[in-house]
């Protein structure tokens, strides 16, 4: 079934300058092969297609079922000198939220809040 990280994964951020950090955190260990064969380095920054303009540095860190992205020249210049307020951490890992995964069917079980009539048409869609 294909669904959104938010089902599989919560997120955490931070910003520095105009390098934003976040940190996707599997629910349960079944779920995070998933999400790290499918949420790679390539594939979080073509996500944010033209708002990353730097390079992104993936980090797995196998045994808490954690992957911390580093992503540079996403923050439009840094916080404090952009206008464009919702380049800060956390709306990129809020939006990283929407991002689709393939999950089998027999996890789902293991899945957060998942409805499945409702979210066939979200995960197609990008929320940036």
């Amino acid at each position: 079934m294909r669904l959104p990280l938010q089902h599989v994964a919560h997120v955490r951020s931070g910003d520095k300058g105009n390098t934003s950090n976040v940190t996707v955190i599997a629910y349960e260990p079944d779920l995070y092969p998933y999400l790290k064969d499918q949420l790679t380095a390539e594939a979080f920054r073509a996500f944010y297609a033209g708002m990353v303009t730097g390079p992104v540095s993936r980090y797995a860190v196998d045994h808490l079922g954690v992957l911390n992205f580093v992503a540079e020249g996403a923050l439009g210049g840094g916080v404090s000198r952009s206008l464009c307020l919702d380049n800060y951490g956390k709306a990129l890992s809020a939006a990283l939220l929407g991002f689709p995964l393939d999950i089998p069917d027999r996890l789902a079980n293991r899945l957060r809040n998942h409805h499945p009539a409702s979210e066939e048409s979200t995960a197609e869609e990008s929320p940036v």
